[in-house]
């Protein structure tokens, strides 16, 4: 019974996501879909991400889990509209939870420096390198007459849209080549 369950946990965590990375041509394509997701579900989320220092974006952040749980996603880091790297993010945890999920995230730099010391990074986490806040505002609120007090904001979505109450503390961001 316990081998059934490791494997059973082994399945949750890689079966639904893939083995394989993405080629760059359509990891490309779908960052510019979940940014233009991102704007339209996103009260003034062009001009916010426009006067951002950068921002990082993932489209396809895998998080499965049985006891055990993990995540894992490839994304890129733009600063003036462009990709300038590729970027990796994961996470593991453990405690009560069973289940697979999707989500897509975009971590927002607001102010230069902070931008600078995730570059500098050799592998930025989350809670350890730096601190990001997860967005949270009222539905029709506009991004830009918010006053976000940290330099780096997160931003999740789920298949139903923005999703709350969650957290990227723990999740580790490595620069990849693609």
């Amino acid at each position: 019974m316990k081998r059934f369950l490791v494997l059973l946990g082994i399945v949750c965590l890689f079966g639904t996501a893939p083995l394989y990375a993405e080629s760059k041509e359509v990891l490309d394509i779908e960052i510019k879909e979940t940014i233009k997701q991102f704007n339209d579900e996103a009260k003034g989320g062009a001009e916010f991400l426009r006067k951002a220092k950068g921002y990082l974006v993932f489209p396809n952040v895998y998080k499965a889990g049985f006891g055990i749980g993990g995540e894992y996603g490839e994304g890129a880091l733009l600063i003036g509209g462009r990709i300038v790297d590729y970027y990796s993010t994961a996470a593991a945890s453990i405690g009560f939870q069973f289940g697979v999920q999707k989500k897509s995230i975009i971590v927002v730099f607001l102010t230069q420096k902070a931008l600078d010391d995730f570059r500098k990074s050799e592998g930025w986490k989350a809670g350890v390198d730096g601190s990001i806040a997860i967005a949270k505002w009222g539905v029709g609120e506009d991004l830009n007459t918010i006053d976000f007090k940290d330099p780096v904001v997160g931003f999740v979505f789920g298949n139903k849209g923005l999703m709350y109450n969650l957290t990227l503390e723990g999740a580790k961001f490595t620069k990849i080549k693609k």
